[in-house]
Order: structure tokens, then C-alpha cells, then sequence
């Protein structure tokens, strides 16, 4: 059964639909064209892999519209090798949509890196946060030379880009895709929500053979790009 907007009780959830209607409507406003196309086929050439937070919305901050970005978000922009879900998407981006780039795009302040390195319990979330505590471990010496809290977190944070990027280039899907010759480029941007700009941590990976020496570079010292 379809339930139609003003059959909803909640006033926020039928303000929700008035602004689905309204954005509709203004979309066919400037491109009476752009529903009809964008139902036939879907081609973007990007995979953006990116943090659940609400203020990071991947279309939004690139300036991309719908059928141009294909999107795959979790807590803290993690990519696991036993996470099938994220793996599908990637499955699926690299094999049948045959996206170009595969960007992973963190943010300062991530909530998720930040409880990472508590010391109380969270539940569930310590199994999924458990392998950027492990990295904050490893990483303790580059991290606490950083003179504050919130500088230490962030350094955490591109360190969580930078690992994130290794574990794309590390999958199945991508070293089959550069075997056969698939030209498609693995990404690591972060995202300053205090501003809303994005850095080029500088770890894109475009073949096997660059991915450990590139990677291996950029986690001498984070940099905290927007210092």
C-alpha cells in the first residue's frame, strides 16, 4: 500500500514528504529531462565511501547530483575485508558500474575515532571501532607528539583515511580489476566540518605495484591539513 504524504500523523515526517515534493518539483523546474534519464541508467564514476555522520553528505559538499556518485557510508568510513556489505558496493561499483575513483572521505572530529579511544565500554561498538583503537596504538608516538586532544584525534583520523585506502587496495576486487587492466584510482580526502572544505591527503593508489610505498609515506607524520 502506498502511504501518500498527508496520510502521515508525524508533522515532521509529512514535513519530510512536503520537502521531497517541493525539491522535485524544482529539479523538473531546471531539468524537466532529469527524472526520465536518471531512471533509465545510473553512470557515476565515483564510489564515495564515507563516514554515517549526518553532516557529511557525500552528493552535497562535491556538488554532485543524483546517478553521479555511488555511496557507501558506515561509523568512522571503515572498509573490512570481512565486511560483506561494504565489499558489494565495491563489487559492484568497480565490476558494473565501472567507476574511475574509488574516494574514501573521513572527517575531522569523527565522532567514531574519538570513542575509539575510550576506555569504557560501548557495546557493539567496540567491535566495530576496534581496529582504529589498534591503530591508535600503533600510531601513539606520531599521535601524542600533537600538542591537544582534538589535534591528536584528527591525526587519528587521517591515519584512519590512509589505513582505509590500504585496505581497498588490498581487496580482491581491486588488484583483479588493475589484472585486467581496469583503470580505476583509490582515493584517501578528509573533511573539515568546522569549514566544510576537503583535503587531498595524497595517497591516491592507481596500481598494486604504488600502493605500499605511497601508503607507507603519508603515515610517517600526518599532517593536519587544516592547521
Amino acid at each position: 500500500m502506498v502511504v501518500m504524504a498527508d496520510t502521515v500523523d508525524d508533522p515532521f515526517l509529512s514535513g519530510l514528504f512536503s520537502n521531497n515534493r517541493a525539491w522535485a518539483e524544482k529539479i523538473k523546474q531546471e531539468n524537466p529531462d532529469f527524472f526520465d534519464k536518471l531512471a533509465k541508467q545510473q553512470a557515476p564514476k565515483v564510489l564515495w565511501i564515507g563516514c554515517s555522520d549526518s553532516r557529511v553528505p557525500a552528493n552535497e559538499i562535491i556538488g554532485m547530483m543524483p546517478g553521479e556518485v555511488f555511496v557507501h557510508r558506515n561509523v568512522a568510513n571503515q572498509v573490512m575485508l570481512v565486511d560483506f556489505n561494504c565489499l558489494a558496493v565495491l563489487q559492484f561499483a568497480v565490476e558494473v558500474l565501472r567507476v574511475s575513483h574509488v574516494i574514501v572521505c573521513g572527517h575531522y572530529g569523527c565522532g567514531g575515532v574519538k570513542a575509539s579511544l575510550k576506555n569504557y565500554e560501548l557495546g557493539l561498538l567496540d567491535n566495530w571501532l576496534y581496529g582504529i583503537n589498534m591503530m591508535g596504538r600503533r600510531y601513539e608516538e606520531v599521535i601524542t607528539a600533537l600538542p591537544n586532544k582534538a589535534g591528536q584525534v584528527d591525526a587519528l583520523c587521517e591515519i584512519n583515511v590512509i589505513e582505509q585506502v590500504r585496505n581497498v587496495c588490498k581487496t580482491s576486487i581491486v588488484r583483479q580489476a588493475w589484472r585486467r587492466g581496469q583503470e580505476v584510482s583509490i582515493h584517501g580526502w578528509i573533511y573539515g566540518i568546522h569549514d566544510g572544505l576537503l583535503h587531498d591527503l595524497e595517497v591516491s593508489v592507481n596500481d598494486a605495484t604504488a600502493a605500499e610505498s605511497t601508503l607507507d609515506a603519508a603515515l610517517a607524520g600526518p599532517r593536519l591539513a587544516h592547521r
